[in-house]
């Protein structure tokens, strides 16, 4: 059993050589938000001995409220201005995030933030460092997360670094044969409590995530051809989204766009979200959740969409490396879980039954259940 010291080594490790396979001569952007001195000092040190460059943008989430706070269209589009090319310097980027306060950021004003998505956190984050830069994103254990996830924090401490250090190797090779599947698949039907859903992946490409892009990980990640969703679905995880807690989030979906949407007393402001731009109405992607460790969910989307035996469809723009065309400021993975005590479901391929309350039913994919990766 390792030391929390000898577990912030590992992680900064996996995190450098692993997660974004740095090289020699490569320039690294630690982005770190209340992160602990010493695992940034960590990372340096990791980031110096395979002979490459780190820089550190050491952010505060309370100050980085304040900034945009009161920030208008001309702020956004300068701190673009001197963060972007910065950004298109980088050749990876290392975001760590520590969480103590999951609803910092609820009382800034909803069409603030949609001006500082749309005009800085767009063209810098979603444009430049997904599409441009090896990357990985990482939330780092607080406190707050413990209880957001109902332990103590001696007892998440444990979990976290059992789900973040797993064999993410063994789970790569795993998902070659779900990355094929999905790839030959033209039809997906989903049928759950309140969900009934028909869509076309045909064509697309799949993408695994197997430690290099989050961390923990866990998922095999499309696009939906952007306007071929039909039918209904009513998210049972609850989700975050700049700092206001929706749940029972429900869309109505015609030939792609979200005609429909309702979230209980946040209905006005999940619509709000939705307006953001012309995009955000229709889904960037269609992931299935497969970390054995992450059962439960935690009001922490990096954890909740792996949730073993749950799916998202996000409202939002698409990644390149699985485009669909759609474009948008926002990128909101809403997480259904379809395991027995969630309600259960099912996931069909082309009219084949691939997935059962959360559990792979066909041969070729059950090394994906959880027993089978632990």
């Amino acid at each position: 059993m390792f030391s929390e010291f000898e577990n912030k080594q590992k992680l900064a490790n996996m995190l450098v050589n692993y997660s974004c396979d740095v090289k020699k001569g490569e320039k690294v952007l630690i982005e770190a938000t209340d992160i602990p001195t010493d695992f940034v000092q960590n990372l340096i040190e990791e980031i110096w001995k395979v002979g490459a460059y780190p820089f550190v943008w050491n952010r505060s989430a309370i100050l980085q409220k304040a900034l945009i706070k009161n920030a208008n269209k001309e702020y956004a589009e300068l701190n673009k201005k001197y963060d972007l090319p910065i950004m298109q310097d980088m050749d990876a980027v290392i975001i760590l995030k520590a969480c103590n306060n999951k609803f910092e950021l609820r009382d800034i004003d909803s069409e603030t933030k949609k001006i500082y998505d749309l005009y800085y956190t767009e063209p810098v984050e979603m444009k430049e460092r997904v599409n441009n830069t090896k990357w990985v994103l990482l939330a780092f254990p607080t406190p707050a997360f413990a209880q957001s996830a109902n332990m103590s924090t001696q007892e998440f401490v444990k979990f976290y670094y059992d789900v973040c250090t797993l064999n993410y190797a063994k789970m790569s090779k795993a998902m070659d044969k779900l990355v094929e599947y999905m790839e030959k698949t033209d039809k997906v039907k989903i049928v759950g409590p309140e969900t009934y859903l028909e869509f076309s992946i045909k064509g697309q490409k799949a993408i695994k995530c197997d430690g290099k892009m989050n961390v923990p990980d866990g998922e095999v990640y499309t696009s939906p051809l952007r306007t071929s969703i039909n039918g209904k679905i009513k998210y049972n995880i609850p989700s975050l989204y700049n700092g206001k807690k929706f749940e029972n989030v429900s869309f109505e979906i015609q030939n792609g766009k979200i005609v429909s949407a309702f979230a209980g007393s946040q209905t006005e402001e999940l619509n709000r979200i939705l307006n953001t731009d012309e995009g955000a109405r229709y889904f960037g992607e269609f992931a299935i959740g497969v970390n054995p460790y992450i059962t439960e969910p935690m009001l922490d989307i990096l954890f909740d969409e792996k949730i073993c035996g749950s799916f998202h469809l996000t409202p939002g723009s698409c990644y390149d490396d699985a485009s669909n065309g759609n474009s948008s400021a926002i990128h909101w993975d809403l997480v259904m879980c379809q395991t027995e005590c969630c309600g259960g479901g099912k996931i069909f391929f082309d009219d084949r039954l691939i997935r059962e309350n959360g559990k792979f039913v066909v041969s070729e994919l059950l090394d994906l259940n959880p027993e089978n990766l632990i």
